[in-house]
């Protein structure tokens, strides 16, 4: 990993004078399932949901290790597991595609709004009978003249409930394969489109989560992003920005965490001395100390090979892969650590127990990813 620069390390000093608010009354909103939109425009505020974007549209112009690095400093400082993953949702599920995809006329009328944090984007990808694999999409989108007409249905949407902007990912060739299918950007409250109430679920409970239905959806074909049967391509960019975003995220999780089982350990103490001072203890922390390492230098290298241009395909999986498998096994530690403590509510271990284990379903599952990079070795 490269050294961090002054600039790069004031943006994400930045953030520090905002963390406060965003953990105030968490443990209340994880209890209710809210999703705080003050919270989401006080991220706005501090600059986080312009920092990719090209600044004629309000961004801040930055590279992606850069953008990566800010949102590392967002999960160290930000409790708020949920938002911290919403955050994440808003900026690669539709600003990044709008940015390498869409027209002029799309930058222009929904950049400048995406960066400000004025809108809430959300993605329609997954369905109810193809998760992982995301090629067997049923939904349709026909054309009729100016127009598509999208039928079908979504699952797993998430900022769905709380969304003003979605890109919702649908098939216009029945051929099988990568080239039938279509990103096109729908707004909330387009007749036919109906968004589903928030579904309960275990962890990141403050982002809101819905299924998404489309009835005779009918879409200008200026809203396609990209190009029509481009959809694949969109589809694989957005997949790679979310899984180095979403994952540095949690390597800045994993750090806090780390830190806050060193002060434990230290000043916990059981028959007569520290708990730190026993080696079950300890490697425990070692152990979790290697993850995050390790974590970060995957995601940061990976990230550094992709701006370069390099294939990354093997790389994004591995970094994946390691991320959200370290971040469960660190959060199963802390617990241990924190024994009868960390099963409470009070010390917010067991949330971050609860929040990790999305990591290894969500942007492709842990056997999808040993899948591809078991093809990629030719087997």
């Amino acid at each position: 990993m490269a050294d961090w620069t002054a600039e790069q390390r004031a943006l994400r000093d930045g953030l520090v004078p905002w963390l406060e608010k965003l953990n105030a009354g968490l443990r209340e909103r994880d209890a209710a399932a809210s999703f705080s939109y003050d919270n989401f425009r006080t991220v706005a505020a501090a600059g986080v949901l312009g920092l990719p974007f090209e600044e004629k549209w309000g961004g801040l112009g930055q590279s992606l290790p850069t953008t990566m690095y800010v949102l590392e400093a967002l999960g160290e400082g930000c409790r708020d597991a949920g938002l911290n993953f919403s955050v994440c949702t808003h900026l690669v599920s539709t600003g990044v595609p709008l940015q390498r995809f869409g027209s002029e006329a799309l930058k222009r009328r929904w950049l400048p709004r995406i960066c400000s944090g004025e809108l809430i984007g959300a993605h329609a990808i997954s369905e109810p009978d193809s998760g992982s694999d995301a090629l067997a999409m049923r939904t349709r989108a026909v054309r009729d003249g100016d127009d598509f007409v999208l039928s079908g249905s979504k699952a797993f949407v998430s900022n769905g409930p709380v969304a003003d902007l979605i890109t919702v990912y649908a098939r216009t060739d029945d051929r099988p394969g990568p080239l039938g299918v279509t990103a096109f950007l729908l707004e909330r409250g387009t007749p036919g489109l109906e968004i589903g109430a928030p579904v309960a679920k275990m962890g990141l409970r403050t982002s809101p989560l819905c299924e998404l239905y489309l009835d005779d959806c009918r879409v200008p074909a200026s809203r396609v992003v990209g190009r029509v049967g481009g959809g694949f391509l969109v589809l694989d960019h957005v997949m790679r920005w979310e899984i180095l975003c979403s994952f540095v995220i949690n390597a800045g999780e994993m750090r806090h965490r780390v830190d806050r089982c060193v002060e434990y350990a230290r000043t916990r103490a059981q028959f007569g001395r520290p708990i730190g001072q026993y080696q079950a203890v300890s490697h425990r922390i070692v152990d979790m100390e290697i993850g995050v390492e390790t974590a970060r230098r995957w995601l940061y290298g990976t990230a550094e090979r992709m701006a370069a241009g390099a294939n990354v395909t093997r790389d994004i999986a591995m970094a994946k892969l390691v991320t959200s498998e370290a971040n469960v096994a660190s959060a199963l530690a802390a617990v241990q650590i924190f024994g009868g403590n960390g099963y409470l509510t009070e010390y917010g271990i067991e949330a971050e127990l609860r929040n990790s284990v999305a990591s290894t379903i969500y942007s492709g599952t842990s056997e999808i990813q040993r899948n591809r990079i078991a093809a990629l070795l030719g087997l």
